[in-house]
């Protein structure tokens, strides 16, 4: 059983990576080009977008959509949705920005780092309830995420914390230069990097696919589900908490909505990217490009001078548009592994 099912993640934790598949038919490349057709047919509307100045405002924006979704694609590898990752960036910033505006003279490593461990503990405990006392993943962040978000306006008062009351350093440090690219699209590479070491390269990152295949065949095998999950959702938690800070101090305001619904848009990036909802199944290229793609749509908008209220109905589109995708190559992958009469399953061993 432990063969038949270490095999069958081989062959699926990877879609679109068959031997003999056409590049073309891979939905990373196809994701790439698309982004790219999409930003080329809007400078030919706006030229302003081909910019060096709006290349540069596209990085940067799409930096906190990529961190959190490569974090939302390692929990929905494992069969969850963390719906409190926007409440937990709003909890995280506005603590962040209270304290800075309480303690001013604090350096900016500080605020970052109480943002983080913030975000840690608030994933944690999403990934106790989840992991230890095994409640749905969809209950549990659906109910922290009114709790998180509630947590803000107690904290607050309902008061806004605006620019004038934040330390100058700790508002200059998302959009300051290094190498002619802002911190924010350093800290966005460097998520990258990370996630797709821990995705790749790790036992911790392998379990996870594990997991999302066959829970408890990732069980018989030996894998610390419960602990995996307890972690996966603290590094949610984590990476919300760092997002929470980024967004605070670079439009230099944390109020009681601030990123309210901007769960939909993580997880929206990660389904168009190719993760599957099913668990299992995801790249972290995947990932990140189902955010520009987003991000390129975001900001496309306002220079065509479409209305903001057209996102909402393009982004629904494009995930419907990716929803029949993900179908379609599963039952692909499924053709593909079914045996032929008198051979082995791939999956299960057995002959047909």
């Amino acid at each position: 059983m432990a063969l038949n099912f270490l095999t069958s993640l081989r062959a699926s934790s990877a879609p679109g990576r068959e031997a003999g598949e056409p590049l073309w038919q891979r939905r990373e490349p196809l994701l790439a080009l698309l982004t790219v057709v999409l930003i080329l047919l809007v400078g030919v509307r706006a030229p302003v977008f081909l910019s060096a100045q709006s290349m540069d405002n596209l990085l940067t924006d799409s930096a906190i959509t990529i961190m959190l979704a490569l974090a939302q694609m390692l929990v929905i590898l494992t069969r969850g949705i963390d719906l409190s990752v926007a409440s937990n960036l709003a909890l995280s910033g506005m603590m962040s920005a209270l304290l800075a505006m309480h303690f001013p003279a604090l350096p900016v490593g500080v605020f970052i780092l109480m943002a983080v461990l913030i975000g840690l503990m608030l994933g944690l405990l999403n990934g106790w309830l989840i992991g230890y006392l095994e409640l749905p993943p969809i209950v549990v962040t659906l109910g922290s995420m009114s709790v998180y978000r509630g947590m803000v306006f107690v904290l607050s008062g309902g008061a806004w914390v605006s620019s004038r009351n934040m330390p100058a350093d700790f508002i200059a440090f998302p959009l300051a230069r290094l190498g002619g690219l802002t911190h924010l699209v350093w800290l966005g590479a460097l998520a990258v990097v990370a996630i797709w070491f821990l995705a790749r390269h790790t036992r911790f990152g392998r379990d996870l696919y594990a997991i999302g295949n066959d829970p408890a065949a990732a069980a018989y095998v030996g894998i610390a589900s419960r602990g995996r999950l307890l972690w996966t959702y603290g590094l949610s938690g984590a990476m919300a908490g760092l997002a929470g800070y980024l967004w605070v101090a670079r439009y230099a305001v944390a109020y009681t909505e601030i990123a309210y619904g901007f769960e939909l848009t993580v997880i929206a990036a990660c389904v168009i990217g190719g993760v599957s909802i099913a668990g299992g199944v995801g790249q972290v290229s995947g990932a990140v490009l189902g955010a520009l793609f987003l991000s390129v749509i975001n900001n496309a908008l306002p220079i065509m001078r479409i209305s903001p209220f057209w996102q909402s109905a393009l982004t629904g589109l494009v995930i419907l548009c990716a929803v029949v995708l993900n179908a379609r190559g599963k039952q692909g992958r499924r053709k593909q592994i079914l045996p032929l009469h008198g051979q082995k399953s791939v999956i299960t061993g057995s002959r047909a």
